[in-house]
């Protein structure tokens, strides 16, 4: 199947836009049905408006059980099991 380059209007700022043979060709690789539906710009000003609606992940301080330095992890420790820096935990993993 050969693709050409097509010319869309975004449906969020009204703008035209092309959507390219190649582009095309990676949506047909992917699956995906539609034509994207809106511009570059506005796809990615509302993938940064959505990152920016994430919440703030909490960290936990945690004394490394290895070589004892402070460090932070995204999750809540328990009691009973050994919680590593960063290099600690890497170097075990090997």
């Amino acid at each position: 199947m050969t693709f050409e380059d097509k010319v869309l209007t975004c449906k969020e700022c009204g703008a035209e836009f092309t959507f390219s043979a190649s582009e095309q060709e990676f949506y047909a690789e992917k699956g995906f049905q539609n034509e994207p539906a809106r511009c570059p710009q506005c796809r990615a000003a509302r993938k940064r408006q959505r990152n920016n609606d994430r919440p703030e992940r909490e960290m936990f301080s945690v004394i490394c059980a290895e070589c004892g330095r402070e460090t932070q992890v995204p999750f809540k420790p328990s009691e009973d099991r050994p919680v590593y820096c960063r290099d600690c935990y890497q170097a075990r993993q090997r």
